[in-house]
Order: C-alpha cells, then sequence, then structure tokens
C-alpha cells in the first residue's frame, strides 16, 4: 500500500511535450460502422500490425485509407482507444474541454439528488476521456487509471484535475493504482485519509474506505437501487445478500424496515457497515450481521425457516470475461432459486448484476428459468443501471455493465 503524496506526478513528471505526430493505423475487419456509431474500443487483431507506445496518438483509418477516428494507442487486447471521429489534434486544450464537460454536466446533476455529496465525476468513455475514472466523496474524489494510455497521460492532466477539482472544494484527489496485492493509493494533492471517510446520499450517512475498498471505495452506481429499497422497506423484514459495506441494509432501516441481515464473507467491510448505522440514529438490534459466505447463510436460513418481505441480490462479477459467461449464467440461475426460495408471497426482490458480459436479455432469462423452476410467478416492477452520473455512449453496449431488475413474487 502507498502511502503520502506522490510528488512526481505533478511537479517531478515529465509533459510529454514530444509526443509523436499521429500515426497512421489501418483497419483489417469490417468495423467502419461500429466506429462511426461510437464504440471507444478497437481490437489489436482487428488492425493491421502496428508499435506504438501507449498513449501515443493514433488516426485509424478504413480499408481503402478514409480517416475514421482517432484516439490513443493502447497496450494489450485493445488496440485503440477512440477519443473522437474527427480530425482534430488531442492536445491539452482538447482534454480540457472534455473535463470541462464531464464535470459542467456533473454540477447540472448534482442538485437534483438532494443531500448528496458522493457521486462520479468522471466517467471514462461516457466522457470521452477513456481510462479515466474519478468518484468524489465531499471533499475528498478517487481517481482510477483503466490502462496504460491512460497512465501515460495523467501527467498532462494532473495540474488540470487539481484546478477543476479544487474549485469545486474538493480538498484531496487520492490515485489509485493496480489491484490486489499489487493496489496502492497515494494522493495527487491534500492527504490520505487515516480512517473510512464519511459521505452522504440522498441523507442517508455512510462511510467509505478510500485506501483499500473495493472500486474507488464505494459502489456508487447503486443511489438509484438504495433509493428504490428504502421507499420499499417499510415495516418489511429485509435481507442484502452481497452486503459489503451494507448500503443497502442503511436504505432499508432508514425506510422503515423491522429488521434488516447483511451477508458479507468481508468482516472488515460489515464493520464499516455497523458503525454507520449510529451515523443515522438508526437502533442497532434491528441489524444482524452474518460473515459469511452466502451459500451458508442460506443453508441457516432453510434451517431456521427463515423468509423476507425484500431481498437484495448484488453479487461480485460473476463474468470477468467473454468466456467466463456460460458458467456466470449458471451461478446466476443457482443463486437466484436460492433468492426465490426466501422471499415471502407478495414479497420484493432486487436483483442486479455487474457484468458488462452478461447483457440485460442474458440476465433476465436467468430471473425467467429461475422463477419457473422454483414455480413463482414475477411481476417486474421496474429495470435500470447505473445513474446519470455514470453516461454511457449510444454505440457501446459494454458500458451497460449494470443491470437490475425490481420484481414482485408470488407463488402460482
Amino acid at each position: 500500500m502507498g502511502h503520502g503524496r506522490a510528488p512526481d506526478l505533478l511537479s517531478c513528471a515529465p509533459m510529454p511535450a514530444s509526443r509523436p505526430r499521429p500515426q497512421r493505423l489501418r483497419l483489417i475487419k469490417s468495423l467502419e460502422r461500429v466506429v462511426a456509431h461510437g464504440h471507444p474500443w478497437i481490437y489489436r487483431e482487428a488492425l493491421a500490425p502496428f508499435e506504438a507506445e501507449p498513449g501515443d496518438p493514433v488516426e485509424v483509418h478504413d480499408r481503402r485509407g478514409k480517416f475514421l477516428a482517432a484516439g490513443w494507442a493502447e497496450a494489450g487486447p485493445i488496440g485503440v482507444r477512440l477519443l473522437t471521429t474527427q480530425r482534430v489534434s488531442l492536445d491539452l486544450p482538447f482534454l480540457e474541454m472534455r473535463l470541462a464537460q464531464a464535470l459542467g454536466l456533473r454540477d447540472r446533476l448534482a442538485p437534483t439528488w438532494g443531500a448528496t455529496d458522493a457521486y462520479r465525476l468522471v466517467h471514462g468513455e461516457g466522457d470521452g476521456l477513456p481510462g479515466f475514472v474519478c468518484d468524489r466523496y465531499g471533499r475528498h474524489a478517487v481517481l482510477k487509471l483503466d490502462g496504460e494510455a491512460a497512465g501515460s497521460r495523467w501527467a498532462t492532466l494532473a495540474p488540470v484535475f487539481e484546478a477543476e477539482l479544487r474549485k469545486r472544494g474538493v480538498e484531496h484527489l487520492l490515485l489509485r493504482r493496480g489491484r490486489g496485492a499489487d493496489k496502492s493509493t497515494t494522493a495527487v494533492f491534500g492527504q490520505l485519509p487515516e480512517a473510512p471517510v464519511p459521505f452522504e446520499e440522498q441523507g442517508m450517512k455512510m462511510l467509505a474506505d478510500l485506501r483499500q475498498g473495493q472500486k474507488t471505495g464505494m459502489f456508487l452506481d447503486h443511489r438509484v437501487s438504495r433509493l428504490r429499497v428504502r421507499e420499499l422497506a417499510t415495516r418489511g423484514r429485509v435481507l442484502n445478500l452481497f452486503a459489503y459495506t451494507g448500503g443497502f441494509s442503511l436504505a432499508a432501516a432508514l425506510g422503515g424496515a423491522s429488521e434488516v441481515t447483511s451477508v458479507d464473507v468481508a468482516a472488515p467491510a460489515l464493520a464499516l457497515a455497523e458503525q454507520a448505522w449510529p451515523l443515522n440514529g438508526l437502533e442497532p438490534s434491528c441489524h444482524r450481521v452474518m460473515a459469511c459466505k452466502v451459500e451458508s447463510a442460506f443453508e441457516q436460513f432453510a434451517a431456521a425457516g427463515e423468509r423476507f418481505d425484500l431481498v437484495v441480490s448484488d453479487p461480485p462479477n460473476f463474468a470477468p470475461n467473454q468466456k467466463s459467461q456460460p458458467g456466470a449464467l449458471k451461478a446466476y440461475k443457482a443463486l437466484h432459486r436460492a433468492c426465490l426460495d426466501h422471499v415471502v408471497d407478495g414479497g420484493f426482490w432486487l436483483a442486479a448484476s455487474c457484468s458488462s458480459h452478461v447483457d440485460r436479455p442474458s440476465f433476465e432469462a436467468t430471473l425467467r428459468e429461475s422463477a419457473h423452476a422454483a414455480r413463482k410467478r414475477l411481476v417486474v416492477l421496474g429495470r435500470w443501471g447505473a445513474g446519470a452520473d455514470h453516461p454511457v455512449p449510444i454505440g457501446f453496449p459494454e458500458g451497460e455493465y449494470l443491470t437490475v431488475v425490481l420484481a414482485r413474487v408470488y407463488g402460482h
């Protein structure tokens, strides 16, 4: 884990003023329409062989030599991350314009969310800044870089990020790199927090571990889902599976749930959920925490004959790549079948998938098949994904990674 300020990110990093002129790359697959419709990636296998450093500017031309788009060379299977279908220079003023557009959108959206100071400021490809993801948590912001191209370009954009975020009251910007054991967090400006950071979402007070927590510390894409749970939880028994730091649990309790059960294998995450309970003036005795696998929890519920008025199922990514999709669909079916066994007749079920490799039709097929196997009747009350602070280009189906279905469950 990295600690302290990273001075080289601002003052010591070399400014990439000597970037080469855009290299011309040629498609060897019929992807002209896909590019024209706004897909921001071109896989290396779709391009004639080329050599370029990640972050180098490139132009993509069709098989006849006609200009299609401009972007950055990338390392790995994604050969190019596209930024525009216009023939413009991808210089600092262009990137400043894109950042201003992204932050301007949040300036307009944030007041519509009520008492909320945590939301996504920059959403990578959705904001025309591929590889840059930045979330705000009150006076803190956390930036994650996806891909080597973004890492190469970061030195250029760091001063711009600092200036724009400080204007908006952000006092600490943290940079997170790597995954798993290689994860590190450093302060670009301000300081690393010594403890979990409090933030507010539509009046609900939560805590985020900005140093080591998943994503940037919290799943901000479920704001809409948490509000729906809060609206439906009145006087009911609520089960929150894969609870993490208990956002859905807090929402249910604030909505008037009589009892909330949070299940997650990560005890430290559940500890944050418990710490947030008194911050919201909630009675701890109505919150049951189960630090175990979901399968173990289901066994305990079955043995005790427990059923719930509202079940929330938001598992981790079951399909990290396309090859794992078949196994993921089987896993969803098994999970959904178990959930249905523990919803009371007429109860509610919020089922979610965060995998971009499982599209909505495939996910909903697992719901239908599981309901059929359980001899249940599902009535859909709502379908949605991430909030408006997670914009998606119209031609980028992979960007629609979050799938949520709210249904009512009846016996046949």
